[in-house]
């Protein structure tokens, strides 16, 4: 896939994170409120990190396995994937011993905090819209800690966000 940085082609993620390990607080406490989003070790969502997530893209900040479970916010991808160097730290939490310089396998972005939600959106509010209950993460079995969304549900979420 071609890399672009026009506006017109913005696309639109939802990022996934436990909030006791990182949460949406911890990014707007996060140098220059910007972090890399790495430890992604499923297939489907690295090639999105690899291959499709570019510079100025958006990303919601979405809380799982919290109570409840909730998109906090949002971010903005600032820079495009890069090989996880965390997969080749020996001891890391994310080391995977067949990651190599020139096999790096696993990819991550860098993000950057742009709002959080003064109402978190909860999923019994995505439910109960039309367009933000077809989100895929809304559908049963989807576990995916990158999800694409639709500028449609983008839009959706930010008005039952109040923003």
């Amino acid at each position: 896939m071609k890399k672009s940085t026009a506006t017109d082609t913005r696309r639109y993620w939802l990022f996934k994170s436990e909030p006791d390990v990182f949460s949406i607080h911890d990014l707007a406490n996060a140098k220059g409120k910007r972090t890399s989003w790495e430890g992604v070790r499923n297939y489907q969502a690295r090639n999105m990190l690899r291959d499709d997530i570019q510079v100025g893209d958006g990303v919601f900040f979405y809380h799982s396995n919290a109570d409840p479970m909730c998109i906090a916010g949002t971010a903005e991808v600032v820079k495009v994937g890069y090989p996880d160097h965390f997969a080749r730290e020996a001891g890391h939490k994310y080391f995977d011993e067949s990651a190599t310089e020139d096999n790096p396998i696993w990819f991550m972005v860098d993000i950057k905090l742009t709002q959080i939600f003064k109402t978190p959106v909860t999923r019994d509010m995505l439910s109960a819209d039309a367009v933000c209950s077809n989100m895929m993460v809304m559908k049963k079995g989807s576990r995916l800690s990158i999800q694409p969304v639709t500028k449609e549900e983008w839009d959706a979420v930010h008005a039952l966000g109040g923003t």
